[in-house]
């Protein structure tokens, strides 16, 4: 008697959060040099991408568009390790762009009444409400805004530096989106957004577009451990991209007040010179801090760009800049913040300057 598999379902072939499947070369290839013909992947795999062939005694991918999106399972419990798949930047790519983060969060509304967490324990973080007092245009497509209390229970007088708020766009029924911090704490409770454009983004075309002036806006927090983790007597250097800097700024502001005469080195970077702001601030401390150094990176320095005196300025990535530095950073603690790619090269580049593994702290942000 001959046993036939049946077909699978349309469902594996649908959209992956509104990108047709067929666009997206997600899928498994099997060395048939390697594979031992064991069967596993084939008798394991829910969505039937496998056939065996019992002439050979080999998995033969048989329907590629069925494997789901980011699946590795087979690779993973491959005996012969025979079976590969891209390199799973080609998923984090895909989960950057701005459609496929709004067809998630929709999802997730849409099921809210069958995904959602019973029995939820009370949650320790704060929701606060907090007051737009500025909004100043900095750089190309970042927009700083500063908040203050709506009510003094809203006060963010204490928080560490470093961490983030989760905030909502008024009146929507959208998700928080999380911003780092970038200050560290005052007094009055003011707190430091920087957002950058993103297009299409829900937030960012709120900031962008409606906000404006004595807007009121629901936030939780703070929230977040990329604090400072290194003992008082430990060089640091930090490294930023873009939006990267808000935590990183938080963090030196910290450091300045509390270890001035702490050595520390940041390097921060940008698509363009026009795109760096708080350069009063980065002047200020070139000014009063000698074991400060501060390096720019720009990919494109823009004729009359006005940087600050004593920054170094080089064009290229931040994380080149960091490995051509010529620095001897072994016994230095690092943090880093910023887009993925940024986050995982400049790590690289800090470990080939002689950062420990172990003595680097990052910080990635998506959309």
């Amino acid at each position: 008697m001959t046993e036939t598999t049946a077909a699978p379902e349309d469902k594996f072939l649908k959209p992956w959060h509104g990108i047709p499947r067929a666009d997206i070369p997600w899928h498994p290839t099997v060395d048939p040099d390697v594979c031992i013909g064991c069967g596993t992947c084939v008798v394991s795999c829910s969505r039937v991408v496998y056939r065996f062939d019992f002439e050979h005694k080999k998995a033969v991918v048989a329907d590629p568009l069925h494997c789901m999106v980011g699946c590795r399972t087979c690779a993973s419990t491959c005996p012969a390790n025979a079976i590969s798949f891209p390199d799973r930047d080609l998923v984090l790519a895909l989960e950057e762009r701005p459609e496929v983060r709004h067809a998630i969060e929709d999802e997730l509304l849409a099921r809210r009444g069958q995904l959602s967490l019973a029995d939820v324990l009370p949650h320790p973080d704060r929701l606060v409400q907090l007051r737009i007092t500025e909004i100043q245009d900095v750089g190309e497509g970042t927009r700083l805004f500063r908040l203050v209390p709506h009510r003094p229970e809203d006060c963010m007088c204490e928080f560490t530096p470093g961490q983030y708020l989760e905030v909502w766009v008024p009146s929507t029924d959208w998700m928080s989106r999380a911003y780092s911090i970038g200050n560290a704490p005052k007094p009055e409770g003011e707190v430091e957004l920087q957002i950058r454009r993103l297009e299409g983004g829900r937030l960012s075309g709120w900031a962008f577009g409606e906000a404006k002036v004595g807007d009121v806006v629901t936030a939780r927090g703070p929230l977040g451990a990329f604090t400072m983790r290194s003992a008082p007597d430990r060089p640091l250097v930090f490294v930023a991209r873009g939006t990267g800097f808000a935590p990183l700024k938080a963090l030196i502001e910290q450091q300045l007040a509390m270890f001035p005469k702490r050595e520390m080195h940041l390097f921060w970077g940008a698509t363009a010179s026009a795109d760096f702001y708080d350069l009063d601030a980065i002047a200020d401390w070139l000014r009063t801090d000698p074991n400060l150094r501060v390096t720019l990176v720009a990919r494109s320095l823009d004729a009359g760009a006005v940087l600050p005196d004593g920054a170094e300025v080089r064009v290229g990535r931040v994380s080149d800049a960091v490995a051509a530095s010529g620095l001897d950073l072994s016994g230095f603690d690092a943090y880093v913040a910023g887009p993925r790619v940024t986050v995982r090269d400049s790590v690289s580049a800090l470990e080939g300057r002689g950062v420990a593994t172990d003595r680097i702290f990052a910080d990635s942000y998506g959309v």
